[in-house]
């Protein structure tokens, strides 16, 4: 599992916090920001957007990943993300968005942090040990 250096992690953070605030959720109230950290060093950031027809609410972590695909340039690769909700405890990735982070970085680094001391930090592996991926559709 990829350890953060404390100058990625703090500009993961401060990325995450800056998309929460721009986060659309009148339903949950709930706003998240995610961002990633790409194998370049690169860091892209997304929040969650609600949906009164709420099959169509895109998750922060999913966006943030979409950000990357669509602003990146060449082959991409997740070595972390961080997500982050103004709750005194960090909120885990919901299923779907373990899936997706795993078509990008299979090996990514999760760190799941809130206004409280408490910090979540996992490896996709972990949230998701029997993903589908690339590899399965070759059988």
């Amino acid at each position: 599992m990829t350890v953060l250096s404390q100058p990625e992690r703090l500009a993961l953070l401060a990325a995450a916090r800056e998309a929460a605030l721009h986060a659309y959720c009148p339903y949950s109230r709930f706003p998240v920001g995610a961002a990633v950290l790409t194998d370049r060093g690169e860091i892209y950031s997304g929040c969650n957007v609600e949906n009164s027809s709420y099959g169509l609410t895109v998750c922060a972590e999913r966006n943030a990943v979409f950000q990357a695909v669509t602003r990146g340039s060449g082959h991409l690769r997740v070595q972390a993300m961080l997500i982050y909700s103004p709750a005194k405890s960090p909120a885990a990735p919901c299923g779907a968005c373990p899936q997706v982070i795993y078509e990008f970085g299979p090996k990514a680094l999760i760190h799941c942090v809130g206004t409280g001391p408490k910090i979540l930090e996992t490896s996709l592996a972990e949230l998701l040990p029997h993903a589908f991926g690339p590899q399965d559709l070759n059988q």
